[in-house]
């Protein structure tokens, strides 16, 4: 057992086991994206259900192998949550492939995980694996800046709606519309149109914004609500993205030295174990060397 997990782990550490694994996502994703033009390939139907199958069972193999190299414990494959990513992704297309009655119940879900195979790239290639570390650790502290985007979206939102919810009913005429508005303008999209017709009136032939859109009091607020909006997109786009920023570059940070000490904990490991098999294969050669020297001992009485 311990020879066949030992060879296990060789394929599952060597270069080109990972570099063809990698290469197997890319032709799933490329076999996914041929799929959805329908009838346009009903002709290679049957050729894009054989490679799909050949790359399930490529996948499944993978998982065996890996859960081979853990030796007597293959349950500890488990540990590393990508292995249990892969594993529930193979687990989904096999039940899709044995139960079909449950993938027409469920055909979006089972349609998501074929998709979502595409997604190993991430845990085949080590950079992009950091980067998805990068932001799993940045979610608490990306959580406590989203609280505080959401207080001044809900601050701003509600000043909106006093001000401008007669003069421009369609961006500001209820708290959720404001809300969405300013969604829009913290993503600077077109975000100067809005504030023009709250400066100079929603009848301002200008702008283009009469009364057909809802507007039924005009009225211009000038540099009030100028303000109103470049105060907005400093605070909302400038601070809080560059709170974001800083938050994921310290993440990032973290993250490269937990791979650095991964690495070397895994090289520690491994030096102990290599040493660990010197010292018994010296042993061993003691060993014989004794028994040599007691045969010849013998045989030189025996001589005598």
């Amino acid at each position: 057992m311990s020879t066949l997990s030992g060879f296990c782990r060789k394929i599952a550490e060597s270069p080109w086991f990972n570099n063809f694994i990698l290469a197997v996502i890319l032709l799933a994703g490329v076999v996914v994206g041929v799929q959805t033009y329908g009838e346009q390939v009903a002709d290679y139907k049957n050729l894009l259900w054989t490679l799909d199958q050949i790359i399930l069972f490529i996948f499944l193999v993978e998982v065996i192998i890996k859960m081979t190299a853990e030796g007597d414990r293959p349950l500890r494959y488990f540990r590393d949550p990508w292995n249990v990513f892969d594993f529930s992704i193979v687990a989904v297309c096999y039940l899709a492939l044995l139960f079909p009655e449950v993938e027409g119940a469920y055909v979006a879900v089972f349609r998501l995980a074929r998709v979502m195979r595409v997604f190993r790239i991430v845990r085949t290639i080590p950079k992009l694996r950091l980067l998805v570390n990068t932001l799993l650790k940045s979610i608490p502290s990306i959580g406590y800046i989203g609280i505080l985007l959401s207080v001044i979206f809900y601050i701003y939102a509600t000043m909106g709606v006093f001000l401008f919810h007669e003069n421009d009913p369609l961006h500001f005429g209820n708290l959720q519309l404001s809300l969405l508005s300013l969604f829009r303008v913290v993503t600077l999209e077109d975000w100067t149109n809005i504030m023009y017709i709250n400066m100079y009136g929603c009848d301002h032939a200008v702008w283009g914004y009469g009364p057909e859109s809802g507007c039924t009091n005009p009225g211009a607020y000038g540099f009030g609500a100028a303000l109103y909006f470049v105060s907005f997109v400093l605070i909302g786009t400038m601070i809080v993205l560059n709170l974001f920023i800083g938050v994921i570059m310290n993440s990032m940070d973290e993250a490269k030295r937990d791979a650095r000490e991964e690495a070397d904990r895994l090289g520690g490991i491994r030096e102990k174990t290599l040493q660990e098999e010197l010292a018994r294969i010296s042993d061993e050669l003691d060993e014989m060397k004794k028994r040599i020297d007691s045969i010849a001992g013998r045989h030189g009485k025996n001589k005598r």
